[in-house]
């Protein structure tokens, strides 16, 4: 099978790869960019840990070919933190700060949709948080700790203590 070119933008960098048509955006990050912490868990979107942006938006990179990127912008969980203070995004920061993480698999595509809830619902309850995250599945956890990380996140950038640097 001949591979084919694919030029896009990933965390910030333009980058060229080449891959095979039918490969996804997870095997084009994981496997020819050695951008690992986008992970593969189930292979059919149901898990959430490949979730990364593109284009701004939340996606599952499982279920996106690596074709369907071309001209498209990426950014996974090395590159969240870009622009931020200490190069950590709120999320990753209260996540470290509240003993959020426990195996650390499922960890970055709970970040990913976490950052993306916020953004989108600064003002969301508990149990909103519970819902927008609730593509993400956790094996460790009672999840317990990953709520009180999005919440403190979510109130950091809503009071704005915390803000992306100019």
């Amino acid at each position: 099978m001949s591979e084919i070119d694919v030029g896009l933008e990933v965390n910030g960098e333009q980058v060229r790869a080449r891959c095979q048509p039918h490969d996804t955006l997870l095997a084009l990050l994981r496997y020819r960019l050695g951008l690992t912490g986008t992970k593969e868990g189930c292979g059919e979107g149901e898990c959430g840990a490949c979730t990364v942006f593109m284009d701004g938006e939340a996606v599952d990179s499982c279920l996106v070919l690596a074709a369907q990127c071309e001209g498209r912008q990426v950014t996974t969980i090395e590159g969240l933190g870009r622009g931020w203070p200490d190069g950590l995004h709120p999320v990753q920061k209260a996540f470290m700060e509240t003993g959020a993480v426990q195996c650390g698999f499922c960890i970055p595509g709970i970040i990913m949709s976490a950052a993306d809830a916020i953004t989108r619902r600064s003002d969301a309850a508990r149990e909103e948080v519970r819902r927008l995250v609730a593509g993400n599945l956790c094996r460790c956890t009672g999840y317990t700790k990953i709520f009180d990380a999005i919440e403190l996140a979510r109130d950091r950038v809503a009071r704005g203590e915390v803000r992306p640097e100019a």
